[in-house]
């Protein structure tokens, strides 16, 4: 195979991904005017409903615009050799490897992110505005964007310098030390991601005394669950959109509650929510998706060094010396089509352990306030309650709300 063919595979699949994910996003922009299922009827009036199909499609054609625009960028700097010429500049300031591959993504990254910024920005203030769900100050969106940079650039950094060491020192072989190294990051991230890296954007204070702690402790000592660390996280400081998530395991777990989810549910309605987290947990679902996650992880990183040293990826770019950082970006839009696959099977697995969160909450409490929590947390956020079929099978990591609601209404 030539350079000149691969290059145009790469183009080819990056325009073909485009196309899928396009013409998924008009298949389910068809269905946003369907009638409601039964279940679900009663979660809009009709001002209401008019108004999330108003919110839908304004996303859905901000969706189009921006993906479309990141295709012509991406097509642009294949054709217009970015890639060279934003290793020539990394190669003019340095001539040690690793510095070269620092630079290199460095200015990838900033350079991505901040030709993307004024589509957050317009997202942000203007359609979540428009919407009643931004709560955001522009010096927050900003200095979010500051600390994201600095963990990108020292955290990120760090890591791949690391990377770039075995690398060098153990050429293919690379894989098998910085499989470990991701895999104790991704360890240590799951069990302190809440305690390091949530408190640099948001402000969490321990749950109150008071009924609903009460009820929680009651629903936690009955499941057996030990639960010593239950949270509020004020995410009313960019957004009225509510939210709960479990984190860590052993010692470290912990209930997060969005300070929006504490307002806008009843304490019955809460418990169901947090019950439904804990069955997560009871399943060992945290566990199991940790696994999957360090054993694709490894799978990848197998491949990668399969084809990291291969010249044919480098010059495919335009850069004739082969190097880790052009191998690693040829290889990432190689990936693609496996990625859209392990995609596919994760969110399949997802959606099944929804259900299985669900029964538990339903057995272990009861299924009427969960219901209740769905439904309010559905209108709060003007979801779309009849996605394509298709589109959920492909993007959905939970079941659809009439799917979930019909699970727990079933006796079983």
């Amino acid at each position: 195979m030539t350079p000149q063919a691969l290059f145009y595979i790469i183009i080819g699949i990056i325009i073909l991904n485009f196309l899928f994910e396009t013409f998924l996003d008009f298949l389910n922009a068809k269905r946003f005017s369907a009638d409601l299922p039964d279940e679900v009827s009663d979660i809009y009036d009709e001002d209401e409903y008019q108004k999330s199909q108003s919110y839908k499609k304004e996303k859905f054609k901000f969706g189009l615009v921006e993906s479309t625009f990141s295709l012509i960028l991406v097509l642009a700097f294949f054709f217009l050799d970015g890639f060279y010429l934003v290793e020539d500049f990394a190669r003019s300031l340095v001539s040690e490897p690793i510095l070269v591959s620092l630079i290199f993504f460095g200015i990838i990254f900033l350079g991505s992110d901040l030709i993307t910024t004024p589509f957050s920005y317009y997202f942000t203030f203007v359609i979540e505005e428009k919407y009643g769900f931004n709560t955001s100050s522009r010096a927050t969106f900003f200095i979010d964007k500051l600390k994201s940079w600095m963990m990108a650039i020292i955290v990120g950094g760090i890591i791949l310098t690391l990377i770039l060491l075995f690398f060098q020192f153990s050429g293919e072989d690379f894989w098998w030390y910085t499989w470990i190294l991701v895999a104790l990051f991704t360890i240590f991230m799951n069990m302190f991601y809440s305690k390091l890296i949530v408190p640099i954007f948001n402000k969490q204070t321990s749950l109150e005394e008071g009924d609903l702690r009460n009820k929680i402790e009651k629903y936690a000592r009955k499941v057996d669950f030990q639960l010593d660390n239950i949270f509020v996280i004020d995410g009313s400081k960019r957004s009225k959109k509510a939210n709960a998530y479990f984190s860590g395991f052993g010692k470290e777990k912990r209930i997060t509650l969005f300070d929006t989810l504490v307002n806008d549910l009843d304490n019955e309605e809460i418990v169901a929510v947090l019950a439904h987290e804990v069955g997560h947990y009871k399943k060992n679902h945290i566990i199991i998706n940790l696994v999957l996650s360090i054993i694709t992880i490894g799978i990848t990183l197998w491949l990668l060094s399969l084809f990291i040293n291969e010249p044919l990826l480098s010059q495919a770019l335009g850069v004739e010396k082969p190097s880790f950082h052009i191998g690693l970006i040829a290889f990432s839009f190689l990936y693609t089509p496996i990625s859209v696959v392990t995609g596919l099977l994760t969110n399949a697995l997802s959606r099944k352990f929804e259900y299985q969160a669900d029964n538990y909450a339903k057995h272990t409490f009861a299924a009427s306030p969960l219901v209740s929590a769905l439904k309010k947390l559905s209108k709060k956020s003007l979801s779309n309650l009849t996605p394509h079929p298709l589109y959920v099978f492909v993007h959905y990591s939970h079941p659809t709300m009439i799917k979930r609601f019909r699970n727990l209404k079933n006796n079983s």
